[in-house]
């Protein structure tokens, strides 16, 4: 956890909690049992209170940072106050806003300048809560999202790919533009090979270059229809180049890395790198010299 923020880092975020209210079978930090809210508690609130004035954007993350309960309401207020000018992302499951009375307390707050990043892990509540490691989080997930938009809030929706998923990516697509269209942003995620994702690689790990086709598909259906499509966590090398395009810089700038052969790459700039933090990366990692 950070002593402090950088108005420069792409990644200034408060860490609330390690617990969880999911099992993800790809959690790149498994949950804990121990409740650590109290013991992380004050420090978030000095991390806010000497935060850059300027200072774009901060994340709420955890573990579920819902589970502060009264907490995560006034954790926001507090950041609000603090740094009115500053965009907050919230990394949520989602599930607690399906509670009608917790949506309305954070509503009440306001929708401005608040992006929540919930999880949708596929199109059916078997596989999501498979995937989710918790019976009946799909059905929570989802009135979540619909209580959401009742108050207006920017959702950007995230589909971590795996094994279990990355098959059914264009029946997902089809089902967000059919039921989700409101949501703010789509982001397609690539695995990060660290935590659950070891312990159950042989269930959720796939190379990416062999997710191809229906990444493909998803990607250029949403973007067809008028959502806001992006891929995460994917060098440009292991993309159809077709999907260049939606291919962002988005890890973390203190876990992101480049292998040595990068440099003779002529997308390096704009390519989002591989996590320092992975295990495993694909195999088909190499420089694109020629466009």
């Amino acid at each position: 956890m950070r002593d402090s923020f950088d108005i420069h880092s792409n990644d200034n975020a408060l860490f609330t909690t390690a617990m969880c209210s999911n099992r993800c079978l790809m959690c790149c930090q498994p949950p804990s049992e121990k409740n650590d809210i109290d013991a992380l508690w004050g420090k978030n609130l000095k991390l806010v209170d000497t935060a850059p004035k300027e200072l774009p954007s901060i994340g709420i993350t955890g573990g579920e940072p819902t589970l502060l309960g009264k907490r995560f309401f006034e954790l926001i207020r507090h950041i609000r106050s603090t740094l009115p000018d500053t965009e907050i992302h919230i990394l949520s499951n989602g599930r607690a806003f399906a509670d009608k009375e917790f949506t309305r307390q954070l509503g009440e707050i306001g929708p401005e300048k608040i992006l929540l990043g919930i999880p949708l892990h596929s199109d059916n509540q078997v596989d999501h809560d498979l995937i989710a490691g918790a019976r009946g989080a799909y059905t929570e997930t989802l009135i979540g999202l619909y209580n959401l938009a009742r108050w207006s809030f920017d959702i950007e929706l995230r589909v971590v790919l795996t094994k279990l998923n990355y098959q059914r990516l264009p029946k997902i697509a089809h089902f967000i533009y059919r039921n989700l269209p409101f949501v703010r942003y789509i982001s397609l995620m690539g695995l990060e090979y660290i935590g659950y994702t070891i312990k159950n690689a042989n269930r959720v790990w796939i190379d990416p270059v062999e997710m191809a086709t229906p990444l493909c598909t998803a990607t250029l259906f949403l973007d067809a229809v008028g959502l806001n499509v992006s891929i995460f966590n994917l060098s440009h090398c292991v993309l159809p180049k077709k999907v260049w395009p939606f291919a962002k810089k988005s890890i973390s700038d203190w876990k992101s890395r480049f292998e040595p052969f990068c440099e003779q790459c002529i997308l390096k700039e704009d390519c989002c790198g591989l996590f320092a933090t992975s295990r495993r990366n694909s195999a088909y990692l190499k420089p694109i010299k020629i466009l």
